[in-house]
C-alpha cells in the first residue's frame, strides 16, 4: 500500500506494533524442552491481546498462528506438539497479522541457547545484510539494486541467497505490489521503490542451497541442496531519505 494520510500511518504503526511485540516476546519465551506448538500458542495469545489476527491463517488457512521453522526447515514450518526445541537449535519465527484492516509482517532467526552447532555466524550475516539493505532503500531506488546488494554481501561472507523466496509489498493485505523484492539482482525487475509505499524486506541467507522446496506437508520449505538458512524481516515505509522501520520494536538488531 501507499501511505496517503496520518490515519493510514497510524493504522500501520498499530499493526506493526502487534507483530513486532509478539515476535520479540516469542523469541524471549523460546527455550529448550518446549514444543513449537506451545511457542505458537504463546504468540497467538499476544496477538489476541492486541486484537490482531494471524495473517497466514486468515490468508492461506495455515495450520498455526505463526510460522516456526527449526534447523533444516527454511520457512513456513508448522507448529507441532511433537517438535521439541533443543539447545543450539537454529529457530526461525515469522509473525504476520491483520489489525483493523492493516497488515504487517516480520521475522527473526536465532540460536537457542549456546551456539553448539555454529549457526550464529549465519544469523549475524543475515541481520547485518538486512540492516545494510534497508539503510539503502529510498524512493526511486531500483528494487533489483537492493537485491544485488544483498547477494553481494552474502557472497562476501561465504553464503548464498534463496532465489525463490522474496520480500513483498504489504499493508492492506499480506502480499501486495511490489510482489517480489528478491535477494539477488533480477534483471527482469525494472521497478523502483516508491516513496510512501509499505514493504516487507526479508533476507534469505543460506549455507548451501539457492532454492527452497516444499515438503509433503504442503507448507514447510527446505533447501534444494540442504544446509541451513537465516531469515530476518522488517516492515518499513519507504521515504525520500531513510525509511521508517515500523517493526523496530522487535529489536532484531539489539
Amino acid at each position: 500500500m501507499s501511505i496517503t494520510n496520518d490515519l493510514e500511518l497510524e493504522g500501520m504503526k498499530k499493526a506493526s506494533e502487534a507483530v513486532a511485540c509478539t515476535l520479540k516476546e516469542m523469541t524471549a519465551f523460546a527455550k529448550t524442552g518446549i514444543s513449537t506448538k506451545e511457542l505458537d500458542e504463546f504468540g497467538a495469545k499476544i496477538l489476541a491481546d492486541f486484537g490482531a489476527k494471524s495473517a497466514p491463517f486468515l490468508t492461506y488457512g495455515f495450520p498455526g498462528y505463526t510460522c516456526i521453522s527449526v534447523n533444516q526447515e527454511f520457512c513456513h514450518g508448522i507448529p507441532s506438539h511433537q517438535r521439541i526445541l533443543q539447545e543450539g537449535d537454529l529457530v526461525n519465527i515469522d509473525v504476520s497479522a491483520e489489525l483493523d484492516g492493516f497488515w504487517s509482517d516480520n521475522g527473526n532467526s536465532f540460536v537457542l541457547g549456546e551456539d553448539i552447532h555454529g549457526y550464529q555466524k549465519l544469523v549475524n550475516a543475515s541481520k547485518e545484510i538486512l540492516q545494510k539493505a534497508i539503510s539503502n532503500i529510498k524512493g526511486g531506488v531500483k528494487i533489483s539494486d537492493i537485491g544485488h546488494l544483498m547477494e553481494t554481501e552474502a557472497k562476501k561472507r561465504g553464503y548464498k541467497v534463496i532465489r525463490n523466496l522474496t520480500g513483498h509489498g504489504v499493508g492492506r493485505s499480506l502480499h501486495e505490489e511490489p510482489s517480489e523484492i528478491a535477494n539477488f539482482r533480477d534483471k527482469f525487475n525494472r521497478t523502483r521503490f516508491k516513496k510512501n509505499s509499505v514493504v516487507a524486506i526479508e533476507t534469505f541467507i543460506s549455507t548451501d542451497s539457492t532454492y527452497a522446496d516444499t515438503l509433503a506437508d504442503g507448507w514447510t520449505m527446505v533447501g534444494n541442496k540442504g544446509g541451513f538458512m537465516a531469515q530476518h524481516e522488517h516492515t518499513i515505509v519507504v521515504r525520500e531519505n531513510s525509511p521508517l522501520i515500523l517493526t523496530a520494536m522487535n529489536e532484531l538488531w539489539n
